[in-house]
């Protein structure tokens, strides 16, 4: 998982994100903060506190059609 720093023109102060490695977001910080710097040290110490392991989404089996074979 990783620590990110975001920040919107509508509220220009920093905030912390973690993702995992999908991409997808695990948790936001409520708080705001001045810098990039003290958001993702915020942040990691956050990620540290939830120590929750980043499991990627299972792919669907693939699984081949046959019914082109059944049309003959």
């Amino acid at each position: 998982m990783q620590v990110v720093a975001v920040s919107t023109p509508s509220h220009p102060n920093w905030r912390w994100r973690i993702v995992n490695y999908a991409g997808e977001m695990v948790e936001e910080s409520h708080e705001t903060f001045p810098s990039i710097a003290a958001a993702v040290r915020a942040g990691g110490r956050r990620l540290h506190d939830i120590d929750i392991p980043d499991k990627p989404p299972l792919a669907p089996p693939f699984i081949r059609s046959t019914s082109h074979l059944r049309v003959r």
